[in-house]
């Protein structure tokens, strides 16, 4: 059941390309893809179902849904290049951790640290407030995004190195 779930954020992300940014049909996709996201988890331990194959496919779907909603919301906002040099580098370092992770660990899964779900949170939140706040808000959300992103993946890289493994 958690892995038809996570499927779902897989086809929400998929659904997204099609969509135009900040659309009815992209936040109903948007929404439903989020709601995947927590329920996928609960799903699991509630019925004792973790896996690794599981958490391997939340998170590829995350990954997909993650990398779906930034190429079709970031060319809509006017951001700082800097801003968006910023989310590269993030990109890059998030990218070394899923290679990284494998090389150490021998299979592809995020870590399930406290700044990694803080910055989810963020993450999820930030396309939610593009159209309802004003240019300067949604720079300054970003910005407070990317720190807590940044945060979070060399976080996650040192627990990646130190061995620690996070559910």
């Amino acid at each position: 059941m958690a892995d038809v779930i996570t499927g779902i954020r897989i086809v929400c992300a998929l659904g997204l390309i099609a969509c135009p940014p900040f659309s009815v049909l992209f936040y109903i996709l948007y929404l439903i893809g989020g709601v995947s996201d927590v329920l996928d988890g609960i799903a699991a331990r509630r019925f004792g179902k973790e896996t690794k194959y599981g958490a391997q496919l939340d998170t590829a779907a995350d990954t997909v849904f993650t990398v779906v909603v930034i190429v079709k919301t970031l060319p809509k906002v006017s951001l700082p290049a800097w801003v968006i040099v910023w989310i590269a580098c993030i990109a890059v370092i998030k990218a070394v951790n899923i290679v990284g992770g494998f090389v150490i660990r021998k299979h592809f899964a995020a870590e399930h640290t406290v700044p990694n779900k803080v910055c989810g949170v963020l993450l999820f939140a930030l396309p939610l407030c593009i159209g309802f706040l004003p240019g300067r808000a949604v720079t300054l959300l970003t910005v407070l995004t990317c720190a807590v992103a940044a945060f979070a993946a060399i976080h996650e890289w040192y627990c990646i190195l130190a061995g620690k493994e996070i559910s």
